[in-house]
Formats: structure tokens, C-alpha cells, sequence
């Protein structure tokens, strides 16, 4: 089960910042599109690996069966996000999807072929992915959260 207590630091972005509030003040009735995109979005809720704070995260809503696709992307930055290193040190985490909330676990997918497999559904839900893709030389983490 996902230990999602202790303090909460918001994200020094404010865009994410104000979708987190927006999702979460609703009920996630209201901010489950990111940004201007009229896309769907996710809300997940993790551990900070070095502070041990409770850190929100709005993401593209990528959906494999009962589990949802996570994409490093960082919009092709040549860096990962940091939620990324907290998912490795910290995989249990909280996924609401709009009204509905679950504790998941997160592993990052390493085999090509499953990777592949899960990439052509996050572009399929965000084609920007792919741009991002082209953007950067790291390889864009992947992770798949399932259901505990």
C-alpha cells in the first residue's frame, strides 16, 4: 500500500503547481486536461527520494489495461525530471485519474520490446512525445504503474 503521508512540497513550476491544486480541489472533476492540450491528464503522488516529501506530478494520461504508462519526458530536456529518481528509490505511489484513486506501483521498463510496445501507446495518447523523442540524446524513461 502507498505511504503518501508527510509533508507536501509543491512543484516550483507554477503551471504544475496550479494544475495539482486545480485536479485535486475538484475532486478531479476539473484541471484533468493538461494545460492547453484538451488532453488528458493523471495525477500521481510520490515520495521524494532525498527529502522524503510528498510530491504531485500531473502527467499525460496513458493507459495500458489497468495500469498507466509514465513518460520521462521533460519535454526532450537533456536531463530527466526528478520525479523519475524518486520513482526508482520510492515506486509506490498514489495515480488519480480523474474521480478515481489508486496506490500503484511503479517500475521502470527496461526490456526493448515491452518499452517499444508502451512507447507507441504514449505517443498515440500525446504525439508531442515523439518530438520530444527527437529533442534530446538520453533515453526517455519509462514506467509502468500497476495496480497493488
Amino acid at each position: 500500500m502507498s505511504d503518501q503521508s508527510g509533508e507536501y512540497i509543491p512543484s516550483p513550476f507554477g503551471w504544475v503547481r496550479e494544475q495539482v491544486e486545480l485536479y485535486e480541489s475538484s475532486g478531479g472533476t476539473e484541471g484533468t486536461t493538461l494545460l492547453d492540450t484538451g488532453l488528458p491528464c493523471i495525477l500521481f503522488t510520490h515520495k521524494g527520494n532525498k527529502s522524503g516529501a510528498v510530491r504531485k506530478t500531473p502527467l499525460m494520461r496513458v493507459k495500458s489495461g489497468d495500469s498507466y504508462v509514465l513518460v520521462g519526458s521533460m519535454g526532450g530536456a537533456p536531463k530527466n525530471p526528478v520525479w523519475v529518481y524518486n520513482l526508482r528509490h520510492n515506486p509506490d505511489i498514489e495515480l488519480r485519474d480523474k474521480t478515481e484513486v489508486f496506490n500503484m506501483r511503479a517500475r521502470e521498463v527496461t526490456d526493448d520490446t515491452e518499452r517499444d510496445t508502451l512507447w507507441a501507446l504514449a505517443v498515440e495518447a500525446f504525439p508531442t512525445y515523439a518530438e520530444y523523442k527527437e529533442k534530446t540524446d538520453r533515453k526517455i524513461p519509462v514506467f509502468l504503474a500497476e495496480p497493488v
